[in-house]
């Protein structure tokens, strides 16, 4: 089995009084709550890692980065590094967000020497991939996603290739109250797996694939029960602990 995973992505939010509430109630929330086939990962602002980290009490809770530097150390002003995160705690560490490429322009090939780093660094790189509204309606889906995982696939080892988990977010769908379809979802994580066969025929069923955009209570048990979803990537509404706690604990 895979296994599953529940990424919350807290994005620029959060502060010292927010974050102590947040994780106080999250840590009563999953209190006897048992199911040792998933994982939940929050994901703060890099700078609050520490307090975060210091205030996990639950074992099923553990740590990520929201991006990393693709250098390990040097005159690089603002980065930080796969290692510093996981001095922090970090686990995991999400890299070639939506909001990374777009807003910060890093290519395919930034984004596949990212997750090289974080690999190197010990931790576990959560690989968002997707496309845009326009490449959605000129049927481009398939070949821009298959465009993004042959540049991580071309960077790592066989070994490599499985420490990773793909993150499929259509930019479509991230915050703007959208979300893909079930079969939709379903369809595409399909083809996820069968790009990753072709370029790694014995690791398809082996990498974790996760769903995020838009993801909320309502939609989260559907997209969970798909047969290629391995796991959830949720945006805003791991802000809101109750609801995060919801889909965090859904059978």
């Amino acid at each position: 089995m895979r296994g599953e995973l529940i990424i919350g992505n807290w994005k620029l939010n959060g502060n010292l009084e927010f974050n102590e509430l947040f994780m106080m109630n999250l840590n009563r929330g999953l209190k006897g709550w048992t199911n040792d086939n998933r994982k939940i990962v929050i994901c703060p602002p890099a700078i609050y890692l520490h307090q975060c980290n210091s205030l996990l009490t639950d074992a099923h809770i553990l740590l990520g980065g929201q991006d990393l530097s693709t250098e390990v150390s040097g005159a690089y002003t603002g980065e930080i590094s796969g290692q510093m995160l996981k001095d922090f705690g970090c686990r995991y560490v999400l890299v070639g967000h939506s909001e990374r490429r777009l807003h910060h322009f890093e290519s395919n090939q930034v984004v596949a020497q990212k997750t090289l780093a974080a690999i190197q660094a010990g931790l576990t790189p959560v690989v968002c991939i997707g496309e845009t509204q326009a490449q959605q309606s000129e049927g481009q889906t398939v070949e821009v996603l298959k465009e993004q995982l042959s540049d991580i696939f071309q960077v790592l080892s066989h070994e490599d290739c499985l420490k990773i988990v793909i993150a499929y977010e259509p930019i479509w769908a991230i915050g703007t109250g959208i979300t893909a379809t079930p079969e939709q979802v379903q369809s595409t994580h399909a083809k996820i797996r069968e790009e990753i066969s072709i370029l790694h025929p014995t690791l398809s069923m082996q990498v974790k694939i996760l769903y995020g955009g838009s993801v909320r209570v309502s939609n989260a048990r559907e997209l969970i029960s798909l047969a290629d979803v391995d796991g959830l990537l949720v945006g805003g509404t791991s802000l809101v602990v109750e609801d995060f706690l919801q889909i965090c604990q859904i059978s």
